[in-house]
């Protein structure tokens, strides 16, 4: 029993520290400065990461080969590319809205920087907002799309459009936002590009209107991708972050469900894939980009790495099936891209699946129902904090008989120390000997040595299931919580916390008997306390007040249950 229960603290130790690894990538110290004055180079674009298009293909099937030719660039695009390697940088549109600061790049109107204007990096500095689009070369992750060709020239993210204004704001009293940018070749074809904001959603809607002034058909497809530069060490830890929360690409449909594509692999087992349904992400902790494109067509999803001038970037791409478009006729591509928080309630109502960008991991079927029991504390008392507490008691309540037994069997495992240390001077290092005795003893008096293990070991799954829904719920990212604390993914400030659990700790180990454990073992159990409350001070306040909380009703159910068993002697 002893030596299951060293096993167990050492296993809630690593764990804890592998917790902390992952929140310190999202909370590692930043400067105001440092991240203000950053300089943004131009975007560096190339035909490389421009997709194919296949001349076979007719709607709605597609199909690909690596040998197709690549789509004919434009005049345009050609001063582009040029321009981008000198250093030039393109006019960008300002985009404002109520959850979004967004700017566009008149070429290809690729999104190329976008901030969460709820969300800031650190409480300590709310002018700071999380980035999740960035036009910075060694940074780069940008959302691009266009329309492919193999016999006439249309609009790729490589060409640029004009715009009638640099400028826009939601107003009060307007729902949405539309910037229409356009674009037209010498041969009659004209293609206005529509990107539209509405009030309080991080879905954006594309359109491609294509108007086909030409004296022949128009065959072609719309295209939509994410590109991302590798992802550098946050440097907090010689553990890669990524270990503990995924960073890559996703791709969703619905016979295979979330498939996570680690950066690494791009190369070496390309993804393509063909789906009536579904979506393309990069997500990482907490955040996430995302690409819908319109159901009911058979579109293909697939995977790249490019490197222009020595900067590896990779990409996940969907390729709608050709249409045609007869002369004098119009076409409308239309897709939805997302931007923002991992909202739990509200994903699914943009995009089915897109909640599974929530990573729980292989804990997903409890953190869920987790998930959900803690948001409906927050609706009735509207703090986190206060939820964390109210889930920690029903989780409590959940195992209350088996925690019971547990304590029961600690109990009369207590009551049974004196004879033990009777039994140990008596047969003194005779340890075969003494083994046997306490089976018997064990035996005669109806006593489970490990009763007081297996309870433990049947909600230890439930208790990691809990940690990541503290860990992985954009919902508790920087909540208050009360007096001292007001940052429940931060550390305690005055180490509160920390202390408090050590204190139920100790008092726990009092109540707790330790049968057969030799001097070295004792030494280390009563050294946990002190280990976990160094490390539960670098830890956030949300996960320690899960913890001070859990050790203070334990503490509190075994000191009632062992009176009762000590009233009935």
């Amino acid at each position: 029993m002893a030596n299951m229960r060293l096993i167990l603290m050492v296993l809630l130790v690593f764990m804890g520290y592998s917790l902390w690894v992952q929140w310190q990538q999202d909370y590692h110290p930043i400067t105001a400065t440092a991240t203000a004055t950053q300089d943004e180079p131009a975007l560096n674009n190339s035909a490389a990461d421009v997709p194919t298009f296949d001349t076979s293909v007719r709607a709605p099937a597609v199909e690909s080969s690596a040998d197709l030719p690549s789509i004919p660039r434009s005049a345009a695009a050609e001063e582009a590319s040029e321009g981008a390697s000198v250093g030039a940088q393109s006019p960008r549109i300002t985009v404002l809205t109520d959850v979004l600061k967004v700017e566009i790049d008149l070429v290809g109107g690729t999104i190329v920087n976008a901030w969460l204007l709820d969300y800031p990096v650190q409480v300590e500095f709310p002018e700071i907002k999380v980035q999740i689009f960035n036009a910075e070369s060694n940074r780069l992750y940008i959302a691009q799309s266009g329309l492919l060709s193999s016999d006439q020239s249309v609009p790729t993210h490589n060409d640029r459009y004009q715009a009638a204004q640099m400028n826009y704001a939601l107003r009060a009293g307007e729902d949405e936002i539309r910037i229409p940018l356009t674009w037209e070749s010498e041969g009659g074809i004209k293609v206005t590009k529509t990107i539209i904001f509405k009030r309080g959603a991080y879905d954006i809607e594309i359109r491609h209107y294509l108007t086909n002034n030409s004296p022949t058909e128009w065959q072609g497809s719309g295209y939509m991708q994410l590109q991302r530069a590798g992802i550098p060490s946050s440097g907090t830890s010689f553990i890669d972050p990524s270990t503990f929360s995924f960073i890559g690409a996703a791709m969703y449909t619905p016979e295979d469900k979330l498939e996570k594509l680690h950066f690494e692999d791009f190369q070496s087992e390309p993804t393509k894939i063909t789906t009536n349904e579904g979506w393309i992400a990069m997500i990482q902790h907490y955040f996430f980009a995302a690409w819908i494109p319109q159901p009911d067509q058979d579109v293909m999803y697939s995977t790249a790495v490019v490197d222009p001038n020595g900067w590896t970037r990779y990409i996940v791409r969907a390729v709608a099936p050709s249409v045609s478009v007869a002369a004098n006729s119009t076409h409308e591509f239309i897709d939805q891209l997302y931007v923002g928080p991992k909202l739990q309630d509200e994903l699914d109502d943009v995009a089915p699946g897109l909640s599974l960008t929530v990573d729980y991991g292989i804990f997903t079927v409890m953190s869920k129902p987790l998930f959900w029991l803690l948001s409906f504390f927050h609706d009735l008392v509207n703090n986190w904090g206060f939820a964390i507490i109210l889930l920690t008691l029903s989780v409590k309540l959940a195992f209350f008989k088996l925690t019971e037994a547990q304590y029961k069997s600690m109990a009369r495992m207590r009551k049974l120390q004196p004879r033990i240390e009777q039994m140990k001077a008596r047969y003194g290092e005779d340890k075969q000997r003494m083994s046997q005795e306490m089976m018997k003893l064990y035996k005669k008096e109806k006593v489970n040595p490990l009763g007081g293990c297996l309870p433990m070991l049947v909600q230890f799954p439930v208790f990691i299931a809990l940690y990541w829904v503290l860990l992985e719920s954009v919902e508790l990212r920087q909540a208050p919580f009360m007096l001292w604390i007001q940052n429940l993914s931060v550390r305690d400030p005055y180490f509160v916390l920390p202390v408090l659990n050590g204190i139920f700790m100790v008092l726990t180990q009092r109540l707790s008997p330790t049968p057969g454990m030799d001097p070295m073992q004792r030494k280390i159990m009563q050294a946990m306390p002190v280990a976990f409350s160094v490390m539960f001070a670098f830890f956030p306040a949300g996960l320690v007040l899960y913890w001070a909380t859990n050790a203070g009703l334990s503490l509190l159910q075994q000191w009632y249950i062992t009176r009762k068993i000590a009233a009935m002697d």
